[in-house]
């Protein structure tokens, strides 16, 4: 089981904070096309996978990152600031 957590945006396109799922994804991008199948909310949400970033277990990643042994994977825009 992981569990997937969603921030600003996605959350609202998603409709939801965070879902826990059980999955075979090998890799994040392998996720993210699970969960685009999963309603027309998550394929909206994940539809221009360039303006999305990701952590793993709260360590910035890449989509090509390995999901073995990973408990948590977040998604949210990119961050700006000074």
């Amino acid at each position: 089981m992981i569990d997937v957590l969603y921030f600003a945006w996605l959350r609202e396109r998603i409709g939801a904070p965070k879902e826990r799922i059980e999955t075979d994804a090998a890799t994040v991008a392998d996720l993210v096309e699970e969960l685009k199948a999963r309603s027309e909310a998550h394929a909206l949400a994940f539809s221009d996978i360039s303006a999305v970033r990701v952590a793993v277990d709260q360590d910035l990643t890449e989509f090509t990152a390995s999901l073995t042994g990973v408990r948590e994977v977040a998604f949210f825009p990119p961050m700006t600031g000074g």
